[in-house]
Parts: C-alpha cells; structure tokens; sequence
C-alpha cells in the first residue's frame, strides 16, 4: 500500500459566498494562479491538502456570514517497504450551518475509513456518524452521543458476490473484467479504467478513469450491494473539482469537474522502498480538441443521487464540502450570460461526443443531463438562508427548460408539417416561427423515415438552425428524467421500435442518425478520419447505451423492447471482446478503432442485466412527472391561444 496525492494545478480559494443568481454575491478570489497543490491522504482518508507553498493559504469556505470556516491543513502518510501508512499531521477544520450537522466521525491514525473527515463546530466539536451501517452484529456497536457508531466498519468489498454464483458464464467473465479494471489509490478503490486490454500497447488515454465512463460501473457497483467504491469515488472526484483549468493562460468559471484523472505510483523523495500514488486530474488541456467537459459535472450530481437511492445512505450528500461541491457545480451551470435560451450553451466536443460533429450550441444530450442534474440538486441541497436563493433559481429553470424542450425541441409528423409551412422574418412577439427555421432545412431522409406514431426530440437548436439527427442518449435521458411528457417518451420509444433496423440494427444502440455523408461530413467534422460516416461518434453503435434504454424502457412499461436489445447484445459482445463501438450503418463490424475490453461497455451489459432482474431497483433512478414543474411555467406564450402551454397540456392528460 502506497501513500497518496492528488496532483493538480489550481489555485486555492480564500472565501466563498452563497450562490444568488439575483443578487450581488461575492466570488471567490483566486491567491495563486500557477503553483501546484497536493492532496494527501491516509489509506482511507480523502481531501486533505498539502501546500508546497508554505506562504499560500489553506483552501476554505467561509459560513453563511462570510467568516472562515473550512480548513484542510497538511496531511500526508508514508510507506516504508510493508510496514502499514501512518498519518503524519492532521489539521482539518470545517465549521457549518448546514442544519447545524457535522457529517463526519472522530478520526485517528487507526481509522480505516476513506471518507472520513473531521468537521468541528468552532464552539463545540463532536464527532458524529455519516455513515448508516445496517448490521445483525449489535455487539460491534458503542454509543457515541447517543449514537450508535460500528467500531468494525467494513463496506462491501470487491469481492465476488454470492449473488454472482448464479449468472451465467458471460456475466461471471463480465463482473471479472470489471473488477480487474479497478483502480486504488491509497489501496482503496477509486474507479475504473476506460479500457485495460492487456494487448494495447498504447492506451492513450484509456487507462485513466473518466467521471462519465464511470457512472455505468457504479451502478453496476451498487446494484450489486458494493458501495463503497462509489463512493470514493464521488468524494475523490470532488476533491479534484478545480477552481482553474489552465489552456492558454485562460481559466473558467469555479466548479468545474475534471473530465478525467489518472493514478500514478511514483517513489517518495527519490526512494526506492517507498512509494506514493499521485492523482493528476484533466480538465481538458490534455483532450483532443482542448474542450472543458460540461458534463463531468452533471454526471457526478446524477450519481451522487444514484448513490443515495441504491444504498439509503443520504448522509453523504448533506456533507458540507459536497453541499459545496453541488454549489460549485450548479454556479458555473446558471450563471447569467448572453446567450437568452433556458438550454445549456456548450461548444463542441464537450460530451460523449467530445469530437467536433457539429452538435455547438445547445446539443439535446447536454440539456438532458442538465434537466436531471438540476432535478438531482433539488432533491438534494439543503434549503436555509444560504441556499434558498439557488434552490427557487433551480426550480425557475427546471420550469422554463422543460417548455423550452418540450415546445421547440419536439418533432413528429404534425410538427414536421407545421414546420414546413413555417413562414420567414417573423419579427413580433406574436411570431409562430420564433427562430426563423427556414423550411428548406429539413431533411429528405426525414419524412420518409419517421414514424407516424412516433417522435422525438432534435439534436440541436438555434437560430436559423434545426439539427433533425437523432441523438440517442438524449433522448433516453428525456425519459428517464421526464424531460418529455408522457406522450412525448412513449413516442420515442414507439420510433425506435419501429425504425429497429436503423438504431438498434446488429448491436445496440447507434449514439447517432443518420451519419454525415460527403460534402457535409468534411465541413462539419473537418474530415475526420475517426468520425467516418457510420463509424465512432458518426452513426457508430455503442454497446454502453443498453442500460440507459433498458431504464428507459423499465420506466415506460417496455421491458420487452429492453430485453431484445440485451439478447441481441449478449450474443456478440464476449465474443468479440467488449469492443468499445461497432461500424458499418448496421453495427455490424467492430469499430475500426474499438478499443477492447472497454469498462463501460461491459458495466452497461451488466447493469441492463439487474435492472431487468430488479426493476423496482430501476424506479429509484428515474423520475416520475413533477407536477410542480408543470404548474410554474414561466413561459410567455403568445396572445393569439393558438396553442396552450405544453405543461398544462400534459398535466391535464395526467390527470385524465
């Protein structure tokens, strides 16, 4: 076992206000701009800073009143040869309001737990349990504060599952791949690689661990009963969240999440006996094309939520540094800018999709996981005077966003046909065609493919510009997360259905339809020759997309449709290795640059897998239509009535 640091180069913060989109609130300043930080942690202890700097400032967040009141101070253990870590010095400090609760235990040099932290009331310091341990075993517990405290704490280990004795040979070779991937920091597990195909002999960047490939692994974690390395991994992944991503000298918004980071063993000072494992985050100035990841964020709200609702330990999201991690995240997603539409504004490349295809401006995946991740945050942000602010700003877009998608993100026949009797340079208020879509825009293969009984919503809007390709994950998430109205989601699906060739074809699920073609794919992807027509991002097939139909499908009654694509996918992908993606416009053939042995394809097998087998597990992580959502709209329809507002519409169904 090793000693550990996490290795980024960000800037500490001196003080941190709440979050008020309207109202006059203080940033955080920013005391260095190029010195490196070092987090390290005991074998089980996480988010604790070394300064190499011994003139910079320990990184804290003030209260409500703007008084100083989170302190992570040096920590660091060492390994010499076999003999077991020992903590050096530990200064942690944090005060809260957050319903006057301490979320943490009182932590020594024995403790073995990772998420463990000391969280001290300036006046009264007390340890209390974050942690809901159920267990048979009342002989292991002593109260402390008149709280029972297990003194022999053991989270679900990586081991095999008695559970597991009863797959079958391909889940069993599955859940072996999966744990093989694992990755440990402080010989706890932290993630899991992208790809760990033996045979790669140049991994790129496929041995690191990525918030988004992660999330199906987790959920296979915790459909397992295993929650521990989910959550180390959420407190880890917050530990990194940046306050600078250096590209250029340009640093953005506080809050964002690293798309990525990777665990190194390095020896300590020069040693040779012994060692320490460094956790060097990326937050795009490694990537392809030099892009932030705008979901990595969005992703870790989803599934800290997940966590919760798997395993019934809420304690973790009502800690103090992750009530600021939400904060953090949800700041840098609202805050005010030019751009006048309730949808996320992103650049290219800032998703899954992370080449350029031409998805800039408001692609539909990224208002998806935003529409969820913002429903995640108000299930989980504690209201008071801080918050309450954040918590009606949230509720105001949840609003706004859901008419903005449902309205002019929306198409099926009849919307098609109204579209193309659009009339051009509209310039009232009263305008049908708000966004001066010119009719020419739609497609040829368009009307000939969509279904009468179907529909779905568009990948893209703008001004002037309508993308009719159909995106898969967007759509999925528009009912997993209802998104949609209830019409809306049972539409996408009867399209699927009825167009199975097109997206599901040999191999679920094609991530895009159709591909660029010719002329149109050397302008919009810059003739790249990883995005060839049917292949990768560009109509590619990708096999991590079943479990999100599989939810999908549990919510909407259509477990048959789930169980087809996971028969389909169960007959191929051990044998060809797990790719990553398939070619060709049927998904026949491996993708030309697959890696093998990819994670998230093989956690998405897995996690399809339980869901089938406990759907009532499945309603956890889903959401249901959120009448309060329907009845604050907050959008301006036009005077004339020629259509009323699709939330009321919906709800009225509903209620029907």
């Amino acid at each position: 076992m090793t000693t550990g640091r996490i290795l980024t180069k960000t800037p500490l913060i001196s003080g941190f206000s709440p979050i008020n989109k309207f109202s006059d609130s203080r940033m955080m300043s920013v005391l260095s701009r190029s010195s490196y930080r070092y987090y390290r942690c005991n074998t089980k202890i996480v988010g604790y800073i070394h300064v190499t700097s011994l003139n910079r400032r320990d990184f804290s967040v003030p209260d409500s009143n703007g008084v100083q009141s989170r302190n992570f101070s040096n920590i660091f253990c060492v390994n010499i040869g076999r003999v077991r870590p020992r903590v050096v010095s530990l200064i942690p400090n944090v005060a809260s309001d957050f319903r006057n609760q301490s979320t943490s235990v009182d932590s020594n040099v024995n403790d073995k737990s990772f998420e463990n932290i000391f969280i001290q009331s300036s006046l009264n310091p007390k340890p209390l349990v974050f942690d809901r341990i159920d267990t048979d075993d009342q002989s292991k517990l002593e109260e402390v504060d008149g709280s029972k405290v297990n003194l022999d704490i053991k989270l679900n280990d990586l081991s095999e599952n008695k559970d597991e004795r009863e797959l079958s040979e391909i889940e069993k070779e599955a859940w072996k791949l999966l744990r093989t991937a694992v990755v440990t920091y402080c010989g706890n597990p932290v993630g899991t690689v992208a790809a760990n195909d033996p045979a790669d002999k140049q991994p790129l960047n496929y041995d690191q661990v990525f918030i988004r490939d992660f999330v199906p692994s987790a959920l296979a974690f915790l459909l397992n009963g295993e929650g521990e390395i989910v959550k180390n991994f959420l407190l880890h992944t917050l530990q990194l969240q940046s306050w600078e991503k250096t590209v250029d000298c340009y640093s953005p918004g506080q809050g964002l999440m690293p798309a990525s980071f990777k665990v190194r063993t390095i020896p300590l000072d020069g040693s040779n006996e012994a060692f320490e494992d460094v956790s060097d985050p990326d937050f795009g100035e490694s990537a392809i094309g030099r892009v932030a990841p705008v979901d990595s964020g969005l992703w870790w709200i989803i599934l800290l939520r997940a966590y919760g609702k798997l395993t019934g330990d809420y304690s973790l999201q009502e800690r103090v540094d992750v009530q600021t991690g939400i904060r953090l995240i949800l700041k840098l997603c609202l805050t005010d800018g030019f751009d006048m539409f309730p949808s996320l504004l992103v650049t290219d490349g800032s998703c899954m999709i992370d080449r350029r295809m031409g998805i800039h401006g408001h692609p539909l995946e990224i208002q998806a996981l935003f529409y969820s991740a913002l429903r995640c945050s108000r299930e989980m942000l504690i209201v008071n005077d801080t918050t309450s602010s954040l918590v009606a700003a949230v509720s105001n877009r949840l609003s706004a966003l859901s008419f903005h998608m449902r309205e002019y993100y929306w198409v099926n026949m009849k919307k098609i046909n109204e579209i193309y009797r659009y009339k051009t340079e509209e310039y009232s208020t009263d305008a049908v065609n708000k966004f001066n879509i010119y009719p020419e825009q739609i497609p040829s293969w368009l009307v000939d493919w969509i279904s009468e009984e179907g529909g779905y919503f568009i990948g893209n809007l703008q001004p002037a510009h309508m993308d009719f390709r159909f995106f898969t994950l967007g759509n999925l998430w528009a009912i997993v997360s209802s998104l949609g109205s209830k019409r809306q989601n049972e539409g996408i699906l009867n399209l699927i259905e009825a167009k199975w060739d097109d997206i599901i074809g040999q191999m679920p699920l094609k991530i895009c339809y159709p591909a660029l073609e010719g002329e149109e794919w050397r302008i919009i992807t810059g003739c790249d020759p990883k995005n060839t027509p049917w292949s990768y991002h560009n109509g590619g097939s990708w096999p991590t997309l079943i479990w999100q139909f599989t939810l999908a499908c549990i919510k909407m009654g259509r477990s048959d449709l789930a169980q087809k694509a996971v028969n389909l996918a169960e007959k191929r992908l051990c044998e060809d290795r797990w790719p990553e993606y398939y070619d060709t416009r049927n998904g026949k053939f491996i993708g030309k640059q697959s890696r093998l042995m990819q994670t998230w394809t093989i956690a998405g097998f897995l996690t399809s897998k339980m869901l089938l087998k406990n759907p009532e597990k499945a309603s956890l992580l889903f959401w249901e239509e959120d009448f309060e959502i329907l009845h604050n709209c907050v959008c301006m329809l036009n005077k004339t009535g020629r259509r009323k507002c699709s939330r009321f519409a919906a709800r009225s169904k509903i209620l029907v």
